[in-house]
């Protein structure tokens, strides 16, 4: 009976933060940016011809991926375009991890990698990161099939330098090594400048975050042209038309005014940095962040009991029932009055 069930691929899923719909909530547990997208993405939103919509999309995404090329100063051939970086991180997971020896990743890292790595039947191995949540290069000297971490790391907000993804690849030179730079722009150095001295390296980055575009899903991946025509390939052998007419335009806009996108980031660094200095005088230890979160550890409160009565109070960060991670928060950066309303209900914990 039922013999049809031995044929499902069974995987347990990622878990996204929640999406709460009430209204009032302070939300600061999905690291999405507070601000608004730039000015000119509400233009192209108004002067977009909706006519257009009963024609496919570019399947090469190129407007938009030579866009990216100029911005970060790279050819056409040297980017893919995406929905959202999710989307480019699991063609990638297809493209490049199919050898029978594990691909490796931090034990603490983007919980997505392990679920793509089960999906797609891709062995992997966990090395871990010391007492700081900092990776040690020496743990990737050995023998794998590829390498991905995040960079700054989430959940934990640490940012590794440059000379460790140099040392990293430096002692990888026959897998593909993956950087997910989701985080990059609130204050990490970018590995894309490497990219014309390793043949190897995928840079991947979003623009989710720094973009305020979490709604619309754009991702992007920048490498040689070798490692990206071979991400088409696997695309195209699936589904050609990934990206809709809607977001190529406004992705376009949104990478033009240069001075919105930095004067948005100083902010969210100004806030960020006079939250670690709020939350330390309320007992929190707080690791050094270079993203849009911050990772903190409450000297005497359990972090899930804090998580708990931040929620009834309509304050929503985000709390990671895991192994070395559990007894921390996640808070993502918000305006400054939101961090106010975070700091008022902390004050309210006994």
């Amino acid at each position: 009976m039922n013999t049809w069930k031995n044929n499902i691929r069974m995987v347990v899923p990622y878990v996204p933060g929640e999406q709460p719909k009430k209204a009032g909530v302070v939300k600061l547990n999905t690291n999405e940016n507070p601000y608004p997208p730039a000015p000119g993405v509400k233009a192209a939103l108004e002067n977009f011809n909706t006519d257009s919509l009963r024609l496919y999309p570019d399947p090469d995404t190129k407007d938009l991926a030579e866009a990216l090329a100029v911005y970060y100063e790279l050819k056409y051939e040297n980017v893919f375009v995406g929905v959202g970086s999710d989307d480019v991180l699991a063609t990638a997971f297809m493209t490049f991890f199919n050898s029978k020896t594990p691909i490796l990743f931090p034990d603490v890292s983007y919980s997505f990698y392990s679920v793509w790595a089960e999906l797609f039947r891709i062995p992997y191995e966990r090395p871990a990161l010391d007492s700081e949540f900092k990776m040690n290069p020496k743990d990737y000297y050995r023998e794998n099939g590829g390498i991905i971490f995040p960079n700054p790391n989430a959940p934990t907000s640490v940012c590794e330098p440059l000379d460790l993804i140099r040392d990293i690849l430096d002692h990888n030179r026959d897998v593909v090594v993956i950087v997910d730079e989701a985080y990059i722009d609130f204050g990490g150095e970018s590995a894309v400048p490497l990219i014309q001295e390793y043949d190897n390296l995928l840079v991947v980055q979003t623009f989710s975050k720094s973009r305020s575009m979490a709604g619309i899903r754009i991702g992007y991946a920048m490498g040689n042209r070798e490692l990206i025509d071979a991400m088409k390939n696997v695309k195209f052998s699936f589904n050609s038309y990934t990206m809709n007419r809607f977001a190529l335009d406004i992705g376009i806009e949104a990478l033009k005014d240069k001075q919105y996108f930095e004067d948005n980031l100083a902010k969210i660094i100004s806030t960020r940095e006079e939250a670690v200095k709020e939350l330390e005088k309320r007992g929190f230890t707080v690791l050094e962040s270079k993203a849009n979160f911050l990772f903190a550890q409450h000297s005497t409160h359990y972090a899930g009991d804090i998580f708990r009565f931040l929620k009834e109070r309509n304050v929503y960060v985000r709390h990671f029932n895991l192994p070395r991670i559990d007894n921390y928060l996640r808070i993502t950066v918000g305006t400054e009055e939101q961090m106010k309303k975070l700091y008022e209900e902390l004050d309210n914990y006994k």
